[in-house]
C-alpha cells in the first residue's frame, strides 16, 4: 500500500557549469548525470521528508537498459522510493535533459525523451493504488507524449476510486508542447485537483488573467480546494476556500542552481498535508526544502528532514 504516488517521465540532467554560455557554443563544460524529471525530483524530496510521518512513496515510469536508468533509480531507491513499476525499456535510452542558463536567471532546455515518454496505461497497475492518499499530476508527464498523457489519467480515475486526492503542478513547458494545447490538455485535470501548485506565470497562463492573484482566485472556482503560488526567492502564497490567502516569506540562502526547488516544495507541502500540518506550516516547511534545494547543484537534493527542521531553527 502506497500513500503518495508520482508518474512520468524519468530523465538524467546534462547541465552548463557557466552562466550564460548557451547551447550553441562549441566546446563549453557540461556538468552531468544528475537524476532528474520533475516528477522524480518530487516523490524523491517527498520521500526524504515523509520518513519520519509514516508516509510511503512510489513511483511509476521508464527507463533505458543503460547506466542513465541505474542513475535515477539507484537515488530513488536510496531515499526511500517503492520503485517496483519503473519498466526498462529495451531498444531505448534513458531520456536525458541538457540544461542552459541564461543571465536573466533563465533556463533553456533540450530534451532528448527516449524512453521517459514510453510510459503507458498497461504499465499502471490498479492495486498499486489500494490505499493511496494522493496522486501528484505534473504537466511535463502529460505533454512528453501520448501514451504518458494516458497513463497519468488512468493515474487519477483510480486514485479518486480509491479515495485519495490529486495534486497537481502545471509544470509547463513550452518545449515538449504547444502552450494552447497544453492547456486544453490540463483543464480537465484541473477540475479533479484539490492541491494546485503552480508558479505566478503558469497561473495567469492558465486562465489569462493579468496578475497572479487573481489567477489564483480564479482558478479556486475551477476545482482545486487549496492553490499554492510559489514564488520562488519570495516564498509562497497559499489560497484557499476557506481561508483568506496567506502569504508566507522565504528562507534567505545562497543561491547555487535553482533547478528542482519547486518540484521539491511540492513533495515536502503534500507529506506535511497529509501529515495533518496546518497551510501555514506546510508551506513554510515547503519553503525550507525549497531553500536548502537551491544551495547545492543538481535537480535533486539530498537533506533530511532532520537537516530541513535544524534549518528552520536558525
Amino acid at each position: 500500500m502506497t500513500d503518495i504516488i508520482c508518474a512520468g517521465e524519468m530523465l538524467v540532467e546534462i547541465m552548463r557549469t557557466e552562466v550564460g554560455i548557451p547551447h550553441l557554443q562549441v566546446g563549453g563544460l557540461y556538468k552531468g548525470p544528475f537524476p532528474s524529471g520533475a516528477p522524480c525530483i518530487f516523490i524523491d524530496s517527498a520521500a526524504r521528508m515523509a520518513k519520519t510521518r509514516k508516509l510511503t512513496t512510489g513511483f511509476i515510469g521508464s527507463i533505458g537498459n543503460d547506466d542513465f536508468g541505474k542513475v535515477i533509480v539507484n537515488k530513488m531507491k536510496a531515499d526511500g522510493v517503492d520503485c517496483s513499476l519503473v519498466n526498462t525499456r529495451d531498444g531505448f535510452t534513458t531520456g536525458v535533459a541538457f540544461v542552459q542558463y541564461n543571465k536573466d536567471g533563465s533556463r533553456k532546455f533540450i530534451f532528448a525523451a527516449g524512453a521517459a515518454g514510453q510510459l503507458s496505461d498497461a504499465d499502471i497497475q490498479p492495486e498499486f493504488f489500494e490505499g493511496v492518499k494522493d496522486f501528484h499530476v505534473m504537466g511535463s508527464a502529460m505533454s512528453i507524449s501520448p501514451t504518458s498523457k494516458d497513463a497519468v489519467l488512468k493515474c487519477i480515475d483510480l486514485t479518486i476510486e480509491n479515495g485519495g486526492i490529486v495534486s497537481f503542478d502545471p509544470n509547463l513547458r513550452a518545449e515538449m508542447m504547444p502552450l494552447d494545447q497544453i492547456r486544453e490538455m490540463v483543464q480537465p485535470v484541473i477540475e479533479k485537483t484539490k492541491i494546485l501548485l503552480q508558479s505566478g506565470e503558469e497561473a495567469m497562463l492558465l486562465t489569462g488573467d493579468e496578475t497572479a492573484k487573481e489567477a489564483c482566485e480564479n482558478l479556486l472556482t475551477m476545482g482545486p480546494e487549496i492553490v499554492v503560488l510559489k514564488e520562488a526567492k519570495d516564498g509562497c502564497t497559499v489560497f484557499s476556500k476557506d481561508e483568506d490567502a496567506i502569504k508566507v516569506p522565504a528562507f534567505k540562502v545562497k543561491e547555487v542552481d535553482p533547478t528542482g526547488a519547486g518540484d521539491s516544495f511540492g513533495g515536502a507541502f503534500i507529506v506535511e498535508y497529509l501529515s495533518n500540518a496546518s497551510l501555514m506550516d506546510a508551506a513554510r516547511f515547503a519553503n525550507a526544502v525549497g531553500a536548502l534545494k537551491v544551495t547545492s547543484f543538481g535537480p535533486m537534493a539530498s537533506h533530511s528532514r532532520d537537516e530541513v527542521q535544524k534549518f528552520m531553527k536558525k
